[in-house]
């Protein structure tokens, strides 16, 4: 590791704080986030009675930290509302699973701080700067010029073979040995695993493509915006993520299929994904067999013995899980399996069953309503018919990914905090609604003419 990981990594917070005394509150942390998120080194350090400290606890510290000093005012007027009860819930889960489990208020307090560090603090920083239609905007118009910066990254790495990190920091941030993939090279650039990044470039692609649709997204300095969106669109799929791409895929057809018929039913069907999976592989009331014989046939064996091999673990993890199911086995690995001989013979790939196994159904409960809330909050309250309006396109998109990330967590523990941040930001608006008495325009037509007419925040 080289010594200057640790110069970027502690000077952060003061370029944070000095970000915030040159830009508007709202850009500063836009501008802080992306940053951190695309090009600080993957390290942590412990810290005794603290959270471990990465870039981005670093950056939630220094967010709230500039906050505290430049926009007190804007930070003072956050309010608890109803939709904040599930991630309030989550982040003092271990402070339960570690009373239940005897190992005492002092580990329980420390989880709860770490809880709150990971998911509480890009939460509250949503909430209390992308409460707005104006703010979510912006937010989706970050994300996708973050996804535009990382193409020619991505495409290096993709020739080159993932090594932007190691000759920048001195180390690799991941094995190695996972980055080689369908005959070529799957990039990391700075993030820590290519799924990460798959993830990533998935999003940064469905928010282009729908504000594309929704006109919001506009030439930039003479470069025609559709060619911009097919450019990070061909290398989405360049980074050789297959999750990523099905899940952009499903997205855009949540989406398009919406809008098209007026109707939430498909993004309805997307969220029940994981609200029936999770029950159904935690009781045990389905095995898997049938999808894991599907993708043998009609995709690869290679996916297919992947699979297999997740869900194998996850059987014998909710097996544990369920024997202490409220509260869970807390922290320490208790909630994992052994064999006989004392050997740890689990793996865990899918953030549910981590939940569900160190925090119970509790955890796992709040978690995945802390994901959702937002997306029911859609559901509720916007007509998909006004999805592709230019005000509301960015609420509709950013909930999409919402429920598109929920779907990644069974299979995957990729914690990324911009989804929080858009959580909060979503779950911060007052009310998306019609006006009974204004008329509604045809499923699917929603021109600029329409403004009016369109669902509003009230």
């Amino acid at each position: 590791m080289s010594p200057f990981v640790h110069i970027v990594m502690f000077a952060w917070i003061p370029v944070v704080i000095g970000l915030f005394s040159r830009l508007k509150p709202r850009h500063a942390v836009i501008v802080s986030i992306l940053i951190a998120w695309l090009f600080l080194p993957n390290a942590e350090y412990s810290i005794p009675g603290f959270p471990n400290y990465n870039k981005m606890s670093a950056t939630c510290w220094g967010i709230l930290m500039a906050a505290a000093m430049f926009d007190l005012e804007n930070l003072s007027r956050f309010r608890l509302r109803a939709l904040d009860i599930p991630l309030i819930v989550w982040c003092l889960c271990p402070l339960a699973s570690s009373l239940a489990n005897g190992y005492g208020l002092y580990d329980g307090a420390s989880g709860v701080f770490r809880q709150t560090v990971t998911w509480g603090f890009p939460y509250l920083i949503g909430r209390v700067y992308f409460n707005s239609l104006e703010g979510l905007k912006e937010l989706a118009l970050g994300i996708f010029i973050g996804g535009m910066i990382y193409v020619p990254l991505c495409l290096y790495e993709s020739r080159m073979s993932p090594q932007l990190h190691y000759q920048l920091y001195g180390f690799y941030q991941h094995s190695f040995a996972q980055t080689y993939r369908w005959g070529g090279w799957r990039p990391m650039v700075f993030m820590s695993h290519g799924l990460m990044v798959g993830a990533w470039m998935m999003s940064a692609s469905l928010i282009g493509v729908w504000l594309y649709k929704a006109g919001v997204l506009k030439n930039f300095r003479g470069v025609p915006a559709g060619l911009m969106l097919g450019l990070l669109l061909a290398t989405t799929v360049w980074c050789k993520s297959l999750a990523a791409i099905g899940l952009m895929l499903a997205g855009m057809g949540v989406l398009f299929l919406s809008s098209r018929f007026g109707k939430p039913l498909f993004l309805i069907l997307l969220v029940a994904v994981p609200l029936f999976y999770i029950p159904a592989r935690a009781t045990g009331a389905w095995s898997g067999e049938g999808l894991i014989s599907f993708i043998e046939e009609h995709i690869s064996q290679q996916r297919a013995e992947s699979l297999q091999y997740r869900m194998g673990n996850e059987t014998i993890l909710a097996e544990k899980a369920m024997q202490r199911p409220l509260f869970g086995w807390g922290t320490w690995g208790k909630a994992r399996v052994y064999d006989d001989q004392g050997r740890d013979i689990s793996v865990t790939d899918g953030l549910w069953i981590i939940a569900l196994g160190n925090h119970g159904l509790a955890g796992l409960m709040s978690l995945t309503l802390s994901i959702l809330m937002p997306v029911f909050l859609l559901l509720r309250t916007c007509p998909a018919r006004y999805w592709t309006h230019p005000r509301t396109a960015p609420v509709a998109v950013l909930s999409v990914l919402l429920g598109l990330y929920m779907v990644d967590n069974l299979l995957n523990a990729m914690i990324n905090p911009v989804f929080m941040l858009a959580a909060g930001g979503i779950a911060g608006l007052t009310r998306l609604s019609v006006p009974a008495e204004e008329p509604v325009p045809a499923a699917g037509k929603t021109p600029a003419a329409e403004l009016a007419y369109a669902p509003r925040f009230l």
